[in-house]
């Protein structure tokens, strides 16, 4: 299957055929269920019987809950057409049992899943195509999107001369000649533009496999963690799957391999699968599980945080262990990490929300809280073990003799997509919507996560080995006097925990970084030469941060191999002061000093003239969509101004204030000689002594 859309009650489904696609329509009467009181549930039944949006409706026995011994008599209400669902929950919920009943008589199921992935579910279809899929890229540059101009538009990167109408009749040409399953746009704005314009030049240009054109969703703004993120509007065409880069950080992490494995593992069609963020995808794989084990996806969540004691809750509310890095430059460090620790630590000691607390068995087996683990194999052992099997099995192909750079590819992309998926189990146990979250279970995690590289820590100490830093499942060390081997250190504690701890890198040296308050080691920011091959590792500093230009970014990795090479800040400093020097002469092209950021607001909104407020203010002016959670791309043209002058947008013609980016390349700097007690003020004091400078190259 390639689509599934629905129509008149009826789903339409693109089968994939050994040339292309064709629809297949079919009856489908998906459901609800009501659970609660029998009064309550025969009321419901009775109000709804004359509903037109109502099937059939019966009385079934569920699981409602992950913690059930036993299945419960639940209302089954069948639903005429899958969009009235949602629809029919609310009615539900306002009017029969809040004019009938109080609040929380009645508990809603199966609700709000995705459509395409209910009806995989209820029919057992696979939503992945059993063919090898054909692919058109389609690129819209911000400029041309501005203008609301499709003549702009790369077809597969190529760009098409002659104008608007010359490009549409190319692109029409390209999806009849080629036959494309999908579309992966760079904006999904793509999509209403090529319809707009199609229908101006009197061009014949579907998108889909029939005319047709369907927006399933406006764009939002969402919040996330902390994090403001844009979630743009959502379309879709008959017989096409459309990728939008924009709205998928699936695909620009997994690719479409890692897309489709991902469609297989949770039942989502490959367009669901794309636009997806990674906890729904999570929520949507557990739900599989769910229904195998026949239990009830809850419409929303109603488990309260179990009563504790004050002692228990001091104990609990931590998060996982940190050793304060040695600032510094170390020789000879190898990086061991636990293989995906937090998500090993749920199948290894069984941890779940039904498991966790449990009342029929008495243990305290969580480390340092009062809290019981069930013997009985828990739920999230089951969804996440075989994802932790198969990317172990991936890496492992990876790593082999004889496989082909396209096979490794495609491995790489569906591991890297699994090993997002693994990092969110943890964090959706805590998180308060969870579907199947619980946050003693998120609290038991950490728990033996502290225990686990706290033990680790000794047990590699005592073999002779010194830890330098350690930080949630990695930990750094160095060799001692006459250490044990590492290998067999290692392989030891992996069989007392249970989880494999992996020798990640050998390092020929490792750099710890400061914070920029202190001498106290940063957690996160380091950078090291990788032995025995010509690579270096970074984390957390200036060439690893995705607000960075590019040119401070090589800049930084030019600054990292002079240190290695020369083990001496002094040549760091005067190779800043080169890419510096041509910052002055206006040497540097242009589209290397554009900034990305993420707005967090809308335009106006800001308190304070920030360069993004600037900067979304010049797009706004120049007729881009912009807006809170949105990227907003702009090169600082004078950084002494205030509002949209301060800034300008890429494509816009322009200068550059190269202050403000010797400014940059200097806090680059700074990171890198850092470690070794050299901060901007004698950066500067040695440059100053070293050649006539002008206030410009420091910023100010």
């Amino acid at each position: 299957m390639l689509t599934v859309q629905f129509e008149d009650g009826d789903a339409i489904v693109w089968a994939t055929t050994a040339a292309s696609a064709r629809p297949e329509r079919h009856a489908y009467t998906p459901a609800l269920f009501v659970g609660g009181p029998s009064k309550a549930r025969t009321h419901v039944r009775a109000a709804l019987a004359d509903d037109p949006k109502v099937g059939d409706m019966a009385t079934v026995h569920r699981f409602p809950d992950l913690h059930a011994d036993e299945r419960e008599p639940v209302l089954r209400v069948a639903v005429e057409r899958v969009g009235e669902i949602r629809t029919l929950a609310r009615e539900i919920r306002t009017h029969h049992e809040a004019g009938s009943f109080g609040p929380g008589t009645l508990r809603l199921y199966d609700v709000d899943l995705d459509p395409g992935a209910r009806y995989c579910l209820d029919t057992g279809r696979s939503p992945v195509p059993d063919r090898d899929l054909r692919t058109l890229a389609l690129d819209l540059p911000a400029a041309a999107r501005a203008d609301d101009d499709l003549s702009g538009l790369l077809i597969d990167g190529d760009p098409i001369d002659g104008g608007e109408a010359r490009t549409l009749a190319t692109l029409a040409d390209r999806l009849d000649r080629d036959d494309p399953d999908v579309l992966v746009c760079s904006t999904g704005e793509i999509v209403p533009l090529v319809a707009a314009a199609a229908d101006r030049h009197g061009i014949d240009c579907p998108l889909g496999r029939r005319p047709g054109l369907d927006q399933r969703a406006g764009a939002n703004t969402v919040e996330s963690y902390g994090r403001v993120l844009h979630s743009p509007a959502r379309y879709s065409v008959p017989g096409r799957v459309i990728v939008d880069r924009e709205g998928s950080f699936l695909h620009d992490d997994g690719g479409l391999p890692g897309l489709r494995d991902l469609a297989e593992r949770s039942r989502r069609p490959l367009q669901a699968t794309a636009r997806g963020s990674i906890g729904t995808i999570l929520t949507s794989i557990e739900i599989r599980e769910a229904r195998a084990r026949d239990v009830l996806v809850p419409w929303n969540k109603w488990e309260p945080e179990a009563f504790t004691t004050v002692p228990t809750l001091y104990d609990a509310d931590r998060g996982g262990f940190t050793f304060a890095p040695s600032v510094g430059v170390h020789e000879d460090v190898i990086e061991v990490d636990f293989a995906s620790l937090y998500p090993s630590i749920m199948v290894e000691y069984n941890v779940s929300p039904e498991t966790v607390g449990c009342d029929c068995c008495a243990n305290d087996r969580v480390p340092g809280l009062e809290y019981s683990i069930c013997d009985d194999r828990g739920f999230m052992a089951d969804v996440l073990a075989p994802l932790i099997e198969d990317r172990a099995a991936m890496k492992a192909r990876m790593a082999a003799d004889g496989i082909s750079d396209a096979e490794r590819d495609r491995l790489a992309a569906q591991a890297d997509a699994l090993k997002w998926i693994l990092v969110s189990s943890f964090g959706y146990q805590g998180y308060r919507n969870a579907k199947f979250g619980r946050i003693e279970a998120h609290e038991a995690i950490n728990a033996f996560a502290r225990e686990i590289l706290l033990d680790a820590k000794d047990r590699l100490e005592a073999a002779g080995w010194r830890v330098v830093h350690g930080i949630v499942d990695s930990l750094w060390v160095t060799a001692g006097e006459d250490p044990d081997p590492i290998a067999d250190v290692a392989a030891s504690i992996s069989e007392t925990v249970g989880i494999d701890l992996e020798l990640e890198d050998r390092f020929d040296w490792v750099a710890f970084v400061p914070r920029k308050d202190s001498r106290a080691g940063a957690l996160t920011r380091y950078f090291g030469r990788v032995a025995d091959r010509e690579e270096y590792k970074r984390r957390g500093i200036a060439a690893r941060r995705r607000s960075t230009c590019e040119y401070v970014a090589e800049t930084q990795k030019a600054l990292i191999e002079t240190f290695d090479r020369e083990r001496d800040p002094e040549p760091v400093c005067e190779r800043a002061q080169r890419a510096i020097d041509r910052l002055e002469r206006g040497a540097v092209d242009a589209e290397d000093l554009v900034i990305r950021t993420r707005a967090t607001r809308d335009p106006g909104a800001y308190d304070r003239h920030t360069r993004t407020a600037d900067a979304l203010a010049r797009a706004k002016r120049a007729g881009l969509a912009v807006g809170a959670g949105r990227d907003v791309r702009y090169v600082v043209s004078d950084d002494t101004r205030q509002g949209p002058e301060r800034v300008r947008l890429p494509f816009e013609d322009g200068a550059f204030d190269p202050a403000f980016y010797a400014d940059r390349v200097l806090r680059a700097c700074e990171e890198v000689v850092a470690p070794v007690g050299w901060d901007r003020d004698r950066i500067e004091r040695y440059l100053a002594g070293t050649r006539e400078l002008g206030l410009a190259a420091f910023g100010g």
